[in-house]
């Protein structure tokens, strides 16, 4: 068995939780808790071993994939332990809904991410790539390509400009959103997703932190 996801079962604290770890499910993209399962040791091998979400059924008494019947499975990005090692949390992309209601999660009344929508923009862009150019913006943006596209990001950046000099908050809000709605497309077509852009800001982030650090280190010196 390969473990992809650099977890190590034999440290988990199975004892502390009579064989059943608790396992809270969390979107990849939005950071949006989808449920909450139990998982036997089998299960978390199976889970290793396949890259699908599989827990155990209390109900059922046996292990369970879940979307085995519905097809609705959880593709696991990342598993991670707390603290104490008796819970663990899993990232995944779901394929459909995650909850047996029909609904995205099975906490459905929960607080929504303001900038968990742009993971979902993201998904509603790119299902737009196959649509018909005549009966949808998106498509059309798709099919004229990227130098349209940019050009399009281009407009809505100085209109997002104008509009921050003027005394209109609205109006700056609803330049920013063209703007951003815009760069989604961009970044579609270009097979790019916002995480791409966060790990380089990220990235740069601790550059700078490092610089900090370094340039504090010399001027020490030469005081």
């Amino acid at each position: 068995m390969i473990n992809q996801f650099e977890l190590d079962p034999d440290l988990l604290d199975w004892e502390k939780v009579d064989g059943m770890m608790p396992v809270i499910v969390q979107n990849c993209r939005s950071g949006k808790v989808l449920m909450f399962a139990y998982m036997t040791r089998e299960a978390l091998d199976k889970t290793i071993a396949t890259g699908l979400a599989t827990f155990y059924s209390r109900t059922k008494q046996r292990l369970w994939t879940k979307g085995e019947e519905s097809g609705h499975v959880l593709h696991v990005k990342a598993l991670t332990t707390d603290c104490d090692n008796d819970t663990l949390l899993l990232s995944a992309d779901p394929e459909g809904p995650t909850c047996h209601n029909g609904t995205e999660s099975c906490f459905d009344t929960q607080p929504e991410l303001a900038l968990g929508f742009l993971a979902e923009l993201e998904a509603l862009v790119e299902s737009r790539k196959s649509a018909d150019p005549e009966q949808s913006y998106t498509a059309k943006l798709f099919h004229n390509g990227v130098p349209r596209i940019a050009k399009k990001v281009g407009e809505e950046a100085v209109e997002t400009v104008l509009a921050a000099v003027s005394a209109d908050t609205e109006e700056f809000i609803g330049e920013a959103a063209d703007l951003l709605f815009h760069l989604t497309v961009l970044l579609s077509a270009k097979k790019l997703k916002y995480a791409d852009v966060m790990k380089c800001l990220a990235a740069r982030h601790a550059n700078f932190g490092q610089y900090k650090t370094d340039h504090a280190a010399k001027k020490a010196r030469t005081c």
